[in-house]
């Protein structure tokens, strides 16, 4: 009985963890690395991403983010385009709202301005 209730709570567990984030994604640019995450799935509308920067390991201090998401014209359907700036959450993680007009792939370019220092582009895609 012991087993099986620890079994139990094991899987129970387990399960939650994976519910932790529902949208996930990483992006490198040389030494720029971006976790993306979102508690809720990528749909259409407003959609709220966290982006944990780190840029040769280190966490960017004061640095602007702005992001543009974007999907090109195809034959029936003009250009759509998203941008934002990033607030600041403290240790590197900033907090963007996009508004995804569609369904589809999205091209995202996510653009970190350091205090000192050259900008830095790094590009990545979502799909839904």
């Amino acid at each position: 009985m012991k087993t099986l209730l620890t079994v139990l709570l094991s899987l129970a567990l387990g399960a939650s963890l994976l519910q932790a984030a529902a949208f996930e994604k990483d992006a490198k640019f040389r030494t720029t690395k971006i976790h993306i995450s979102s508690d809720k799935p990528v749909g259409t509308g407003s959609n709220i991403f966290v982006l944990d920067i780190k840029k040769d390991g280190k966490a960017p201090i004061g640095a602007k983010v702005n992001v543009k998401a974007f999907m090109p014209a195809m034959p029936g359907m003009p250009a759509m385009e998203s941008k934002t700036d990033a607030k600041d959450l403290g240790n590197g993680k900033y907090e963007i709202k996009l508004n995804i007009a569609m369904g589809g792939t999205w091209q995202v370019h996510i653009f970190i301005t350091p205090t000192q220092g050259k900008r830095s582009r790094v590009k990545t895609s979502i799909n839904f």
